[in-house]
């Protein structure tokens, strides 16, 4: 197993290759926290083959992507995220696409992603520290917590010539258009599971239009 670590900045990057059975060829990008106010959790990133599908164990924030997957022009991707506990505050995870150099100082990305309050979130990521908002709100569409503590959603983020849809559970949540900050949409895919959260994962992929 490879490693390599990087400090840019004040963002304590890990960039690790799995080898695990189901996983192999993946690679996991930690984005350890700076703020005195919400650190991480203890331990390491786990990322592993459970089922038909993936499951994350993130003590700390992470984008988890295979290189060379990559997907442009008219695209559907989707995936079913389970949360298994609730987290003590409010953090997101969900779908990533449009990606590039995901391995270096000028990550850039698209996510797409749900927290158990009910709320989702579409963010680009540019670089180690910028990121900025696209659109977020609350939706019924997201489902929350459960009695046993855990919560459901299937997300999906279609990309037509007219636009990109981001949909929870098969209800359009924002349409955004082909200019603006989300209109980069070809490049490397994935997911994000922010810190202190246990997720599953499946039915986790990508068709052509």
């Amino acid at each position: 197993m490879g490693r390599f670590v990087a400090v840019v900045l004040t963002v304590l990057l890990a960039i690790v290759t799995l080898d695990a059975q189901g996983t192999t060829g993946w690679k996991v990008r930690v984005d350890r926290s700076t703020s005195a106010s919400d650190p991480d959790g203890a331990g390491d990133v786990k990322f592993m083959a459970m089922g038909a599908g993936f499951h994350a164990i993130n003590p700390q924030a992470a984008v988890f992507w295979k290189p060379g997957a990559n997907a442009s022009g008219t695209y559907t991707l989707k995936g079913r995220f389970t949360l298994m506990k609730p987290s003590d505050h409010t953090n997101y995870y969900g779908l990533v696409f449009g990606g590039s150099d995901l391995e270096g100082p000028n990550q850039n990305y698209l996510y797409f992603v749900v927290a158990q309050d009910g709320t989702w979130l579409v963010k680009r990521r540019d670089g180690n520290v910028a990121t900025q908002n696209v659109a977020t709100g609350p939706s019924p569409a997201v489902k929350k917590l459960d009695a046993t503590g855990k919560s459901v959603n299937a997300l999906e983020v279609r990309v037509t010539p007219k636009g990109t849809e981001y949909l929870v559970n098969g209800t359009t949540v924002y349409t955004a258009p082909r200019t603006g900050p989300a209109a980069k949409t070809d490049g490397l895919f994935g997911m994000r599971v922010n810190h202190q959260l246990e997720v599953q994962v499946d039915g986790f992929g990508i068709s052509k239009s």
